[in-house]
């Protein structure tokens, strides 16, 4: 009987390394993208196999290369991190970008803090918006996060207050332990009717589902 995708990334999600090595590699072997790319998460983490950042970027650019975005958002991190690779900001960027057209939400977060701190990329504010507002939109705390981060400081947006205070406690509500310092301190600044609609605005973003906000 042949291997099972299924089997093994129910394996890996379940902690059963073994099953999920046994499943998974003779696809990845074969040449499945979504295999190759869960066994490189294997090696990237050390689960059920010794942690090898060189065979996780192995994997995740085999898959890469088939366009399965998420290897590719995790091959720009590679990049990013100089894990396994030598680090490398245009590299990562490249990645990232193709990741992040094809709707990577993680890839499209990543991106955006690329333009931000100018990494790889000329640094661009309003670019960084736009790419951590597509990922918040798909629920990704961390752009979320970032967001309140641009509206505190206003860079790529007018300075406001009460909306960074609304990012900010969106990805608090998901358990992001920066957003939730960060809207605590900026807080300590507001007015009580600043407050309040930053709570409001926080009700409104979570009905329409982060959509347009």
């Amino acid at each position: 009987m042949g291997a099972d995708f299924d089997k093994g990334v129910a394996a890996l999600s379940a902690g059963d390394f073994a099953t999920a090595l046994l499943e998974l590699k003779p696809l990845a072997d074969q040449g499945n993208a979504a295999a190759q790319f869960s066994l490189g998460f294997m090696y990237d983490n050390g689960h059920g196999v010794p942690q090898d950042y060189k065979e996780a970027v192995r994997l995740y650019r085999l898959a890469s290369d088939q366009g399965l975005a998420v290897a590719q958002s995790n091959l720009g991190l590679m990049y990013s991190n100089g894990q396994g690779v030598p680090q490398d900001y245009k590299e990562a960027v490249k990645w990232y970008r193709l990741a992040a057209d094809q709707g990577d939400a993680s890839a499209q977060g990543h991106l955006g803090f690329m333009y931000a701190n100018g990494h790889g990329v000329p640094q661009d504010y309003k670019e960084a918006v736009r790419l951590y507002r597509l990922a918040a939109a798909q629920g990704n705390a961390s752009p979320q996060s970032n967001l309140g981060i641009m509206y505190a400081n206003g860079h790529g947006v007018p300075q406001d207050t009460p909306t960074a205070y609304m990012w900010f406690n969106i990805a608090a509500a998901s358990g992001d332990k920066n957003a939730t310092e960060n809207r605590d301190k900026i807080s300590k600044r507001m007015t009580p009717s600043q407050i309040e609609k930053g709570q409001d605005l926080t009700r409104a973003c979570i009905a329409k589902n982060y959509k347009g906000c």
